[in-house]
């Protein structure tokens, strides 16, 4: 079935079966290697990606759940030349080791930025709590997100 999606800004059109992940689709037929294939049970936050600015586990639902929906994945923030600053944040602070989770992790950071440009050291942990980290760089990433805060709320008084 030919489906119409909104991801980073673009309309894509993609022929899948209607039941199929999004992250399947995004991975393998938008070409997305942002999100990773994790647990498959929405628990580890790898394939985290934004829907409409809310995080969403994208392993655990039907592609055919975000037609007339707005997509975002970690490659709709920035790239490696033009980085998000939530990105330039992750690299300056080294916050990813083996970065298999940080797509996901900035993803969720993202979201929480939106909705509360100040959070504090707390609420960021809460806002991250989902998202799994094995290689234990989690004072990093909360150092990162601090980063990124810091330099928004500068940016709003200037």
């Amino acid at each position: 079935m030919a489906l119409s999606l909104n991801v980073n800004g673009r309309t894509h059109s993609v022929t899948v079966d209607p039941s199929t992940p999004l992250l399947y689709v995004l991975r393998n037929d938008l070409g997305l290697k942002g999100p990773k294939f994790g647990c498959g049970l929405g628990e580890c936050g790898a394939c985290t990606v934004l829907v409409d600015g809310a995080p969403v586990r994208s392993c655990l639902l039907p592609v055919a759940s975000f037609v007339d929906r707005q997509v975002v994945s970690v490659e709709g923030l920035g790239d490696a030349e033009h980085p998000h600053p939530l990105q330039q944040a992750f690299i300056d602070e080294q916050a990813a080791q083996c970065a298999y989770c940080i797509p996901g992790m900035i993803m969720s950071a993202q979201a929480l930025l939106t909705r509360n440009p100040d959070p504090s050291e707390a609420q960021i942990k809460q806002a991250l709590m989902a998202n799994l980290c094995g290689c234990g760089t989690h004072l990093r990433i909360v150092r990162a997100v601090q980063r990124t805060a810091r330099a928004m709320a500068g940016e709003r008084r200037a």
